[in-house]
């Protein structure tokens, strides 16, 4: 098999800071090369260096494609290679139809005017490719996350992809969608294409990819075949991504419970713009102080919904129930009354809801209890810094300064930045949506440690996760959510993915 690229002792530094470190790499044609390492290992800034988007001229190291050697200064001349690369942010316009963001900048046209015809004809060919049946005309900001990664892989290929390069394709899809992505990968690698696939989930790792690099601050630590003579384990990955054997994917913790903290009775949330579609049906749960609880459901379960709709109404419209603190009722109708209620809520969507990432980290953090740091309507910009530094500290955040953007934080310290952010309102019940979606296995644990002191702290905790190894590996015990509807709890000792997928899948809830 021929070698495609070569990439030859890349090193990159951003304002004296090495991020590359003499990396070199091979990728040989027709594969699928999976490139792992944790948050801020180097991942993505390599490829940013392969596609032109970090350009020649602002690393060391040389780039051989196709046996040339390549000096690309922007994404228009390694596309005009044949190397597309799909960034984990998606880069479409979500006002633009799905025909008119595939040839984006591509435009398909006669003379001075675009073809239309030709260009949804052809969008479409494109469509039914990759296994898309919405019709091209569609406006992007109708189709779902999943769909919108096969509309990205769909603009690659009219662009005569060779090499795709895919970042975190399914950090944001649910279980068929990502089934479905993986098999498409499979089908364009049967058609010659090579590709190359960061991404933190391991098990896809395994099932999809031909060989694996693993990365490490910045330098490449191991390389490997994957059904070589030493087949590639979870375990010897992790090793190598961490620096250390993680023998225990979550800490070890026991639960000191406390009388019932948060009630909630007969809950129901109607869809925001259809009244008679119900999206949350009469759910009853309960959290106690010292307590994790976790809610697991398929997607579109309503679990998000449940949980904007208990922070302030955020979600939907004719909200009936009742919620109650330390037994006494309280209306979190506005997210002011529910953070007075001693309620937080962490979204799932950390760059979209959670977070200001052209901001400094400080002043996120500080964002949500504003209140503590102002005297006379003028922020204590001391103080601010001071407890900023204060959750640096005990949450291991890693940056060199408070008052860096979020945004050049990687994704597992950003996430630790959400958490300060609503840990600083000092609620009595938080609840995490996804808190782990996006970063890896090192940065997983940190999080769960999190979680632990929180409860041992008498907070109570309210976790939502697609994931049922998390769910089993730091809750006490777990809602199964259907359809909108609960339909069972199970305590930590009765609980496993077996039995919790039966709850996930029933109709009507259980007695």
């Amino acid at each position: 098999m021929a070698t495609i690229l070569e990439m030859r002792d890349i090193v990159k530094k951003f304002s004296g800071v090495t991020a590359l470190s003499g990396v070199t790499l091979d990728v040989e044609q027709g594969e699928i090369h999976a490139i792992c390492g944790e948050n801020g290992a180097g991942k993505s800034t390599l490829m940013k260096v392969l596609s032109g988007v970090h350009p020649h001229g602002t690393y060391e190291g040389d780039i051989i494609y196709e046996g040339e050697e390549c000096r690309f200064r922007s994404l228009r001349d390694s596309e005009h290679k044949g190397i597309v690369i799909i960034h984990q942010e998606l880069a479409l316009s979500p006002y633009l139809s799905i025909g008119e963001n595939i040839f984006l900048g591509n435009e398909q046209a006669t003379g001075p005017f675009i073809d239309w015809r030709q260009t949804y004809a052809q969008a479409g060919a494109l469509l039914k490719r990759v296994g898309l049946k919405d019709s091209p005309r569609t406006r992007v900001m109708d189709i779902g996350v999943g769909k919108q990664q096969l509309v990205e892989i769909a603009k690659a290929l009219s662009k005569d992809v060779k090499l795709l390069i895919l970042d975190e394709p399914t950090a944001a899809l649910n279980d068929d969608d990502s089934a479905h992505l993986l098999g498409l990968m499979r089908m364009l690698k049967e058609e010659g294409v090579t590709q190359i696939i960061i991404s933190h989930k391991l098990n896809e790792i395994l099932a999809i990819a031909d060989s694996v690099t693993i990365i490490r601050d910045g330098a490449v630590v191991a390389n490997r075949q994957m059904h070589g003579p030493e087949p590639v384990t979870e375990d010897w990955m992790i090793r190598n991504m961490v620096g250390r054997p993680l023998d225990n994917r979550f800490p070890e913790h026991t639960s000191t419970v406390g009388a019932e903290l948060l009630r909630v009775e007969d809950w129901t949330v109607h869809h925001p713009q259809d009244r008679s579609r119900i999206v949350v049906d009469e759910a009853s749960f309960t959290v106690n102080a010292g307590e994790i609880v976790g809610i697991a459901g398929l997607m579109g379960a309503g679990r998000t919904e449940l949980a904007m709709s208990l922070f302030g109404g955020q979600y939907g419209q004719d909200i009936s129930g009742h919620v109650y603190m330390h037994g006494q009722e309280v209306f979190p109708t506005t997210v002011g009354r529910a953070k007075k209620a001693g309620i937080a809520y962490v979204s799932e969507d950390r760059k979209k809801f959670g977070l200001n990432l052209i901001d400094e980290i400080r002043h996120n953090i500080s964002a949500a209890a504003l209140e503590k740091l102002t005297d006379n309507g003028m922020v204590n910009k001391r103080a601010e810094t001071t407890v900023a530094e204060g959750y640096r500290k005990s949450l291991n955040i890693r940056t060199s300064s408070v008052t860096s953007a979020v945004g050049q934080l990687s994704g597992g310290n950003q996430q630790k930045v959400a958490l300060s952010k609503w840990m600083y309102t000092d609620p009595e019940l938080l609840i995490l949506d996804e808190p782990t979606r996006g970063i890896d296995v090192g940065a997983k644990y940190e999080i769960y440690t999190i979680i632990n002191r929180l409860a041992d702290s008498g907070k109570g905790v309210l976790v939502i996760s697609s994931e049922l190894p998390e769910l089993l590996g730091v809750c006490d015990r777990i809602y199964a959510l259907c359809e909108g509807r609960i339909t069972g709890v199970l305590p930590k000792g009765e609980a496993n993915q077996e039995n919790l997928m039966r709850l996930m899948t029933m109709e009507r809830q259980a007695q």
